[in-house]
């Protein structure tokens, strides 16, 4: 038999469990019955998934909002609590030292590295290879060797017929 869940919050037997998905991100909080009522899980005007995430990611300890605003869009973190958004980019700035810490603890790291399409790699990859090659057909020019650059020669043409398009009738 599994052992039961506990209460993200104390050490209590967990009977309420939330789920929220986020951009394919799932997000599970569990609570028992007192914590429950005590962060408003019970009235749905006042639950805050991301307030209860935030909460869960600091180590149970609440932050404080200590006044602080967005001066682009006037977004505070009571805003972010109730809305669990923020109101414009500037606001990550703002609030970072608030969402580092809840991001840290809920994905890899903190920067966004984002994804480049294998084609743009491969052919990012393809440029830097014909940049280098022509650099060094010219110095093996200059210093004349011949059979080198001959060699440089062949490869930018290799290089080259990758970049192009195969025809789509297959000719």
């Amino acid at each position: 038999m599994p052992s039961p869940l506990k209460c993200d919050f104390c050490t209590k037997s967990a009977t309420v469990h939330l789920t929220q998905i986020v951009n394919n991100k799932v997000h599970k909080v569990d609570l028992c019955e007192e914590c429950a009522q005590a962060k408003g899980v019970t009235d749905p005007n006042g639950f805050s998934l991301a307030d209860l995430l935030m909460k869960a990611s600091l180590n149970n300890e609440p932050v404080v909002a200590s006044g602080v605003r967005c001066e682009q869009c006037g977004f505070t973190q009571a805003d972010f609590k109730k809305h669990g958004r923020f109101g414009c980019p500037q606001c990550y700035q703002t609030f970072s030292g608030v969402i580092e810490p809840m991001l840290g603890s809920m994905h890899k790291g903190t920067a966004h590295t984002g994804k480049v399409p294998l084609r743009a790699l491969n052919r990012r990859s393809l440029s830097e290879r014909l940049s280098k090659l022509e650099g060094e057909l010219d110095e093996a020019i200059k210093s004349e060797r011949y059979e080198d650059a001959a060699r440089f020669r062949d490869e930018i043409l290799q290089v080259k017929q990758a970049f192009e398009p195969k025809p789509a009738g297959g000719r």
